[in-house]
């Protein structure tokens, strides 16, 4: 019988992935709902929940009042009452009128009852810039809830994590949150054959190499990905890592890189002071000082709102081209941009 090659894959955009993992949880346990502003009758600000209206009905996709206080809220409540809520915050910043929910109430109830409580609740936030939404809606806030015990931050990348990482989210005892980088949801590709699940744990070395470790999630992973292309032209191989999860960090994964590489870029879309790319370059120094061949250097998002002008906020954020930059000035024994 003559070898029949394999029908080659469908191509699928990251938004239908989230859907499509959306959908999967939503069948699987009929104790999983969504619920958020504008998620059912209008199929969502960026079309993920498109059509789950009508295939789950009123009570599994939930149009809610614009009150973030009040939904999230409810949304803790639905699971510490046993279900299994799916919150999406149409931008990360609308986030910030949640905060007492999320961080007083989320983060820290499975402490304060001394594991009697758990609040397996999913938020998922649209992050990030680059889509000209001006100051009050192109933050980059992942970073800092990072910072807060009792939260898992997850920041899914690729239409592998895109598809997948959700399920693992719901299997997690613990709040996790979801951060969708908005310039993602139109990537369109072909899922890797084989992969069915993603865990919460592991950062994933997406272009391996042996002269500089990129260190980097979301939508700046690509830029990471588009700079060592370049380089690899003038014989420069940097390896490219995607920390996929933000908390808990998975430092062994990138510490173990930079030891073979002996320099390190962070990237990262959040501004400078106080950012995570700070935290990571600490651990670094902690753990790696004496393997290192140059300081560690990072590029990040220029310290000002974000503008909403074309040229002005591709200035302002990370690019291929700054990350270039960085890298070589590294290995010149330089540093930062």
């Amino acid at each position: 019988m003559p070898n029949v090659p394999p029908e080659p894959q469908a191509r699928i955009a990251y938004r239908d992935a989230v859907r499509e993992a959306l959908r999967e949880a939503l069948e699987a346990d009929p104790r999983v709902f969504l619920m958020g502003e504008d998620v059912g009758r209008y199929g969502g600000s960026y079309a993920v929940s498109k059509g789950l209206l009508e295939e789950f009905g009123p009570e599994r996709i939930r149009d809610t009042p614009l009150s973030e206080s009040a939904f999230v809220g409810a949304g803790i409540g639905a699971a510490l009452g046993g279900m299994r809520p799916i919150v999406e915050i149409m931008t990360v910043n609308f986030s910030l009128l949640a905060l007492d929910q999320i961080v007083n109430n989320a983060a820290t109830l499975s402490h304060m009852s001394g594991g009697q409580l758990n609040v397996p609740l999913v938020i998922r936030l649209a992050t990030g810039a680059g889509r000209q939404l001006a100051a009050q809606h192109s933050h980059s806030l992942e970073g800092w809830y990072a910072h807060i015990p009792g939260l898992r931050i997850a920041v899914p990348a690729t239409l592998e994590d895109a598809r997948f990482m959700l399920g693992a989210a719901l299997a997690c005892p613990d709040p996790v949150l979801l951060f969708e980088h908005l310039y993602l949801y139109n990537l369109e590709g072909t899922l890797l054959p084989g992969v069915r699940q993603v865990d919460l744990d592991h950062a994933a070395i997406r272009r391996p190499g042996r002269d500089v470790t990129l260190i980097t999630y979301g939508w700046s992973l690509y830029k990471c990905l588009d700079a060592a292309e370049t380089l690899a032209r003038e014989s420069i191989e940097a390896e490219v890592i995607d920390l996929r999860t933000l908390r808990p960090l998975d430092e062994a994964t990138f510490i173990e890189s930079v030891r073979r590489t002996r320099r390190a870029v962070v990237i990262d879309e959040g501004w400078r002071s106080g950012s995570l790319s700070a935290e990571i370059i600490s651990r670094i120094i902690e753990q790696a000082f004496y393997d290192l061949d140059a300081p560690p250097a990072r590029v990040c998002t220029a310290e000002v709102p974000v503008p909403y002008a074309k040229h002005l906020e591709d200035a302002a954020l990370p690019s291929a081209e700054r990350i270039v930059t960085v890298v070589r000035a590294v290995l010149a024994g330089g540093g930062s941009d």
